[in-house]
This record gives C-alpha cells, sequence and structure tokens, in this order.
C-alpha cells in the first residue's frame, strides 16, 4: 500500500472517529437538556442557552478532525520525504 494510500485511509478513519464521537456527546447533550426542561420549564431559557453554548464545543472536535483530515490529504509535511523514500527504494 503507498503512502499516499495510506494518508487517505488515515483521514477517513479520524474523521470517522470524530464524528462518531461528536455525535454521541451531541446526542447525551441533547438528551440532558430536553429532561431538563421537563422537569423545570420555567429555566428552558437558560437551559437551551447552555445547552448551544455546549453543543458549539462539541461540534468544534468535528471541525478540529476535519481540519487535520484535510491536513493529511491535501498539505501532508511528509509528503516530500515519502517522495524521496520511494525513489531511493525504486533505484
Amino acid at each position: 500500500m503507498s503512502f499516499f494510500s495510506m494518508c487517505v485511509l488515515g483521514a477517513a478513519i479520524g474523521m470517522a472517529i470524530g464524528t462518531l464521537g461528536t455525535g454521541i456527546g451531541q446526542g447525551l447533550a441533547v438528551k440532558s437538556a430536553v429532561e431538563g426542561v421537563s422537569r423545570n420549564p420555567g429555566a428552558s431559557g437558560k437551559i437551551m442557552t447552555t445547552m448551544m453554548i455546549g453543543l458549539a464545543m462539541i461540534e468544534s472536535l468535528a471541525i478540529y478532525a476535519l481540519v487535520i483530515c484535510l491536513i493529511i490529504l491535501f498539505a501532508n509535511p511528509y509528503k516530500d520525504i515519502a517522495l524521496k523514500l520511494a525513489e531511493t527504494v525504486a533505484k
């Protein structure tokens, strides 16, 4: 398997793990917020505001995973080293 194939595979696995964690975290946050509003409807404004801030923090994990995956795919700092190594091995 080539270096670039490994980069694509690593980026795909990294993005999958990042979004899986984000989805689970957001689901648990919304579940807790809905339970809190059902117990105390008067505090729904504060609960929803806190939930939205929490969801933004949770979503940042997926954004960071996406940025790292894009760096791996398009701006890989090891690309030149891998190409030189491949040329050396081919000789």
